[in-house]
């Protein structure tokens, strides 16, 4: 089974396959995105990374966790579960 990766302060020229290359050369990725804007389509900073196990996984945070790549640090560690957030779900919220 994979593991997905968080991986935070990524510089904003970073594509999904700039990224993709980073990480296949810690083990077998099965996915890589960047997190954009929806408004701007611009990069959040940040995205994840599915390796194809806990060994590629391990190896990808061991070599790339706290090192500099085009003139930031990243930050790579095991991705949590998204949580919910309470609140709006869209719509215009009242009622019709």
């Amino acid at each position: 089974m994979g593991k997905k990766l968080y991986v935070g302060n990524l510089n904003y020229q970073v594509t999904n396959a700039s990224l993709e290359t980073l990480f296949a050369e810690h083990g077998t990725v099965r996915s890589a995105q960047v997190v954009t804007d929806r408004d701007t389509g611009g990069s959040k900073g940040f995205g994840f990374v599915e390796m194809a196990d806990e060994q590629a996984a391990k190896a990808a945070i061991d070599a790339l966790h706290d090192r500099e790549v085009d003139g930031r640090r990243l930050v790579v560690n095991e991705a949590r579960p998204r949580e919910e957030r309470p609140g709006n779900r869209g719509g215009y919220g009242g009622r019709r």
